[in-house]
């Protein structure tokens, strides 16, 4: 295998050569009519197809994002209103469930009163039945202390006359014990 070295004159012919051409065709003034037409051509089927397929597809597109994002709009404002409403129902709930608690502490209130009431009147009866009892009693220990005074009293003064010698006549020693039991009275 040979190798062949081209030298650097002959490159420069080589590419010296095709630079003599008729250079780049876009260029060329003479083809300039043939590429305006085939460039009113080729513009002619791009507005075709992007009319008549591509941007009624993405006209389509867009129509439905905007209907849904309209209709999703609405389906929030409807959800919004109906939160509004559940607030409003709830609040409302709440602040008849707060009277009617009220309402039943109070009549529980009136009927335990109503029943205190009741409970201390019977409680005051029953206090005043046994301060009676008490007082009957203590005026039947008071009535049988004085007999017994009077009884230990008219013992006492007969024992003392009979210890002084003299004889005692009971009727007598029981009218001065009498008189000054009255006079103490």
């Amino acid at each position: 295998m040979a190798t062949e070295t081209i030298t650097a004159e002959e490159a420069l012919a080589v590419h010296g050569a095709e630079a003599a051409g008729p250079g780049m065709p876009q260029l060329d003034v003479s083809s300039f009519p043939n590429q305006i037409f085939w460039l009113l051509v080729t513009l002619g089927v791009i507005y075709f197809v992007l009319s008549r397929f591509a941007l009624p597809r993405i006209g389509a597109v867009l129509a439905e994002r905007a209907g849904t994002i309209t209709n999703d709009i609405a389906a929030a404002e409807e959800l919004r209103h109906r939160a509004r409403e559940a607030e409003t129902a709830y609040d409302k709930a709440l602040a008849d469930a707060r009277a009617e608690a009220n309402r039943i502490v109070a009549e529980t209130k009136a009927q335990i009163q109503a029943d205190l009431d009741t409970e201390i009147e019977k409680a005051d009866a029953q206090i005043a039945a046994k301060t009676a009892e008490s007082q009957a009693a203590i005026d039947e220990i008071r009535e049988s202390a004085a007999r017994n005074v009077s009884e230990v009293a008219r013992d006492v003064a007969r024992e003392i006359v009979a210890a002084f010698g003299a004889d005692a006549d009971a009727a007598k020693v029981d009218a001065a014990v009498d008189a000054k039991l009255g006079e103490r009275a």
